[in-house]
């Protein structure tokens, strides 16, 4: 082995130009991962939860999707803030910090005893959660080459999908040994656990860390660039931008829809469909399953068709378009079907014609935003969660004003108005999409 340089600064593996590439980028890729999968876990839980938890607090369905918005604000409100902070300070900081608070509330969820302490803890929850996914982002432009950012976009969505899709079964059979409170106090364990192991081993920089070598580097491409930076976000740049704009409202309609699998569904199946709870845990998480295959196959029809008609800004126009389509036309279908399964496989398709479109969004950001993407993604998912939380609030509305009796189970014309709204919302976010350019950085907008 050559020697090295004393003055060179470098860690070993940096000072060995023609050594293999190290694979440290693949180690940042899998922490994601598996965050991805515990914020799904954290989130989805309290929707198979819900019917126990309005049990014991006494709460009515008003009241109940007053809880679901809680969460959904709050993660809307900091989506900002959450994102800029790692674009200015970094994500390891940022993530750490937000982590450990997200799981704590999670925790505290177990500790509430009436309505207005579940309504703090779901609050603190949200806004911790909000760091994630715009933070996620910016590791993804700081720590990977362009080529491969569609499919970690992809396979982060997946994850976080299926980590959702398993978590109504996982909640059944942790709720079989423990009661409902005990089950969001280990819940909120998994993710003290990450923050500390994350924060251990990751860098902002990844020339600064000791596993990236010089053939890494040069792998990235300049990737580093979009490293942490304390320039002002261009607000008029960004407000001036109809792909901006465009980007916040059909990820708003994506989310006002998709929110309801991971609220509403279980109380839906339980109480529409008369199944059980065994049951119903497998069924909910039908639709966040078949969202995960949509997850990798929006990123791979967007690369595919991108590359057979040579137009990026078009396959990724047609792909999420299409998606959204398709979500709300099986929504549609899905309320006229007698089968609570073969509903749920119907809701499940929606479910995957949703999620094709989050890859071109998510990449969206990252072509688009450039050094902040964090910023841009973090303003985008504000959006789509503040759909994401009037939804469940307009569902329970919807639910409780057409019911027969204040006591009485919502009827099945209240579902069935809920289910057409959705749809209908789905369709101007298709509509937006057309108009979309997701390619053009912010920098070179309106040169």
């Amino acid at each position: 082995m050559r020697p090295i340089p004393a003055d060179s600064g470098s860690s070993p593996a940096a000072a060995l130009p023609d050594a293999p590439p190290t694979r440290a980028r693949h180690v940042a890729f899998g922490f994601i991962i598996v965050l991805a999968i515990i914020t799904y876990i954290d989130r989805v839980c309290i929707s198979q939860a819900a019917p126990d938890i309005r049990h014991d607090l006494g709460l009515n369905e008003k009241q109940m999707g007053w809880v679901f918005f809680a969460f959904t604000a709050a993660y809307a409100l900091f989506e900002i803030p959450a994102g800029r902070m790692g674009d200015r300070s970094g994500p390891r900081g940022v993530l750490m910090k937000v982590v450990v608070m997200w799981s704590v509330f999670t925790a505290l969820t177990g500790a509430a005893w009436n309505y207005v302490s579940l309504l703090v803890c779901r609050i603190f929850f949200g806004a911790g959660e909000a760091g994630c996914f715009p933070n996620a982002t910016k590791i993804f432009t700081i720590w990977l080459p362009s080529n491969e950012r569609v499919r970690a976009q992809s396979l982060l969505w997946l994850s976080a999908r299926w980590g959702g899709a398993f978590t109504p079964m996982l909640v059944a059979v942790v709720l079989a040994f423990v009661n409902w409170r005990w089950a969001f106090v280990i819940f909120g364990a998994l993710g003290v656990a990450w923050a500390v192991a994350f924060y251990r081993w990751f860098r902002d920089r990844p020339s600064e860390h000791p596993s990236v070598n010089a053939a890494e580097l040069a792998l990235l491409d300049g990737a580093e660039s979009n490293a942490p930076s304390h320039a002002s976000i261009p607000w008029t740049k960004l407000l001036r931008s109809p792909t901006v704009w465009l980007l916040w409202l059909q990820y708003f309609c994506m989310s006002y829809g998709w929110y309801f699998y991971v609220t509403w569904l279980p109380t839906y199946l339980r109480d529409a469909r008369h199944v059980s709870l065994e049951k119903s845990a497998v069924l909910a998480g039908l639709p966040l399953f078949f969202g995960g295959f949509g997850c990798l196959a929006g990123g791979w029809l967007a690369r595919r068709l991108g590359s057979r008609w040579n137009d990026v800004r078009r396959a990724r126009r047609v792909t999420a378009s299409t998606g959204l389509f398709a979500a709300g036309a099986f929504t549609v279908l899905a309320m006229c079907i007698d089968s609570p399964a073969l509903a749920m496989v119907v809701l499940g398709l929606a479910s995957f014609a949703n999620d094709l479109a989050l890859a071109p969004d998510w990449v969206a950001c990252m072509d688009v935003g450039g050094r902040l993407a964090g910023s841009l993604s973090g303003s985008m998912n504000m959006m789509g969660n503040l759909g994401g939380a009037i939804g469940p609030v307009v569902v329970g509305y919807i639910l409780n004003s057409t019911k027969p009796a204040v006591d009485a189970p919502p009827t099945l014309a209240g579902w069935t108005s809920a289910f057409l709204l959705a749809a209908a919302v789905y369709v101007i976010g298709a509509v937006s999409w057309i108009f979309i350019d997701p390619v053009t950085p912010l920098e070179k907008m309106h040169e």
